[in-house]
């Protein structure tokens, strides 16, 4: 250990019998040499029920305490792929659920100091056994050795027996022989599994009552079965299996093309799969990402899984995954018109509730622009925010001379702001539904509010974010005589300012991943604000109690639209999709 190194004290950790003791203190050890010259991997060895788990647990359990033991991100290995282990570690580290050249992308660039604990290497592996998947040595060679190639990340990695990483210049600490036998659940045959399974009324394996081993050992046993077309086959078509199986297994059996799969299971399954990690035991959670995710794809599958999807608190209500959107509004005076614009710079309408679409904005004669955002002053006139100049454009139809001028104005003064200092260019551009008002965010952090309906010299601006704004939003509660004004940036906060008031001193939210979007409604349980992520979270505040709720999104979102009604619109370049919440859980966590 380097000389100097901070020590934590190991009686503030758990105890520790005396044999373990000594174990504890090599730990402690070799973590408390963050910054030395000592080895960044520590492999931790023994055999099955030598007591390695407890171990890693009792270290994990007092890691918090000293800033050289922090662990960052904790994956269970067993099971995992490197694609479903790049999900985990990904999500932990604030990243969300990435492929895993991603993350090796991701984690070169961010250069924070990051302690992986990863139990179980040498049971990692899913998937048919002729396929590297089902090995892992391919997690090692794919994810974990181009990881610890970085020399900010430092590992704690159980790998049993094995020699799955070199020891050469890793601290090892070997826990011994085991004492345990490991339970067979994983050697048992696929007849055998599925026999402890309660089956139903009409001969069914019931999943739900299923045991957590056998959940993820009967696909692997499935593929060694003397007819596993057939039992492959089944698990594939039982969508109670799908709802409450492995995911990992099942992700690493359908990435293999030579298995036939029902309907188009394979293309939701993509889809579906990261966001499913993140559900841990909630069927009724894995169940709506499901649904959502197999809407307008699989009719069948869709159907369903309806039932069980809106037991849940959200549930997928439409969906338009060819539908790509950079932009998304309510449109005032319409009664349900949501307005959406493409990359390509063209609006259309839709109906909020159904998606289906009911024209085409005039907006979309704008010329050729790139729509970052939209703040519409009626159902005929809207600013633009073009992401490719950073700058605001006003759609006015010909015969409204007011619009012009209002919404000229802003365009002008925010030109002008931008020429005059580079960090006054325009990031971000919102309102509300029936707002009067539009929120614009710059790139120094500051947020300027402005009347749509009457001329305004000047906005009313005040600094808010270290940094740029990412996503501003905008509510009049019109009974209470307040405007709230929401607001995201680059420095991880979301902020709120009520304008006759002075903004919070402290963030809604601050998070080490991005907002991306925001939208907020005055709901009949009162205002609600969601905050999109760019790590694949979806946050639903209650405004007035505090309270949120975690949504995972299909993929990154750019663009919210949310009704007073609780229906929630999400769109990004891979499609459109609408969720309606229970709106009567989130005063209630």
């Amino acid at each position: 250990m380097t000389v100097g190194a901070v020590v934590p004290d190991i009686a503030s950790w758990p105890p520790l019998d005396d044999e373990e003791r000594a174990l504890g203190r090599q730990l402690l050890d070799w973590a408390a040499d963050a910054g030395g010259a000592g080895p960044r991997l520590c492999l931790v060895r023994g055999a099955s029920g030598s007591g390695k788990s407890r171990l890693l647990a009792w270290f994990l359990a007092g890691s918090g305490g000293h800033p050289a033991t922090t662990v960052h991100a904790t994956v269970l290995a067993e099971g995992l792929t490197a694609e479903s282990f790049a999900w985990a570690a990904g999500r932990q580290l604030g990243y969300g659920p990435l492929a895993p050249a991603r993350l090796l992308d991701r984690m070169s660039e961010d250069e924070r100091p990051v302690l992986l604990l990863v139990p179980d290497l040498h049971r990692a592996g899913a998937g048919p056994v002729d396929l590297p998947a089902a090995a892992p040595a391919t997690l090692v060679a794919e994810l974990l050795e181009p990881l610890l190639s970085l020399p900010h990340v430092r590992a704690v990695v159980e790998v049993g027996e094995s020699g799955l990483l070199p020891a050469d210049d890793a601290e090892t600490i070997d826990v011994g022989g085991g004492t345990t036998a490991r339970p067979h659940t994983d050697r048992q045959s696929f007849a055998d599994l599925v026999a402890t399974v309660p089956h139903t009324a009409d001969g069914r394996p019931d999943w739900a009552l299923a045991s957590a081993p056998v959940l993820r050992h009967v696909l692997d046993a499935a593929l060694s079965a003397d007819d596993q077309g057939a039992a492959v086959r089944g698990l594939l078509s039982d969508p109670g299996f799908l709802v409450h199986g492995s995911v990992p297994a099942l992700t690493a059996v359908l990435a293999d093309e030579r298995i036939p799969v029902p309907g188009q299971l394979r293309r939701v399954w993509r889809r579906a799969a990261p966001g499913l990690t993140a559900q841990d035991d909630d069927s009724t959670g894995r169940a709506a990402v499901l649904h959502t995710a197999a809407m307008d794809t699989d009719a069948p599958l869709t159907e369903f899984l309806r039932p069980l999807a809106q037991r849940h608190w959200w549930s997928a209500v439409w969906a338009r995954p060819d539908l790509p959107v950079t932009a998304l509004a309510l449109l005032p005076g319409t009664g349900r018109g949501l307005l959406a614009a493409d990359v390509t710079g063209r609006f259309r309408t839709y109906d909020v509730d159904t998606g289906a679409r009911t024209g085409v904005h005039p907006a979309s004669g704008a010329g050729f622009v790139r729509p970052g955002s939209v703040a519409p002053r009626d159902a005929r006139s809207a600013l633009l925010l073009d992401d490719r100049a950073d700058a605001l454009l006003p759609w006015v139809p010909e015969d409204d001379p007011t619009a012009a001028i209002v919404l000229g104005h802003i365009a002008e003064y925010h030109g002008s702001q931008s020429l005059a200092e580079h960090d006054a260019r325009v990031t971000a551009l919102g309102n509300g539904p029936e707002s009067p008002y539009a929120v614009v965010g710059d790139g120094s952090g500051a947020l300027h509010l402005w009347s749509l309906t009457e001329y305004q010299d000047t906005p009313r601006s005040l600094p808010a974010h270290e940094g740029p704004v990412t996503a501003v939003a905008c509510l009049p509660l019109t009974d209470k005589g307040l405007t709230l004004v929401f607001s995201a940036g680059l420095d991880g906060a979301v902020r709120l300012w009520e304008t006759s008031a002075e903004p919070m001193p402290e963030p809604v939210e601050r998070r080490g991943s991005r907002p991306t979007a925001l939208a907020a409604a005055d709901t009949p349980v009162g205002p609600v604000l969601a905050v999109a992520w760019s790590d694949g979270e979806l946050h639903l505040w209650h405004v007035f109690s505090g309270r949120v709720r975690v949504l995972p999104l299909l993929h990154p979102c750019t663009a919210l639209a949310l009704t007073p009604e609780g229906l929630l619109v999400a769109g990004d370049p891979e499609g459109l999709y609408a969720v309606q919440l229970r709106l009567d859980v989130l005063p209630r966590m």
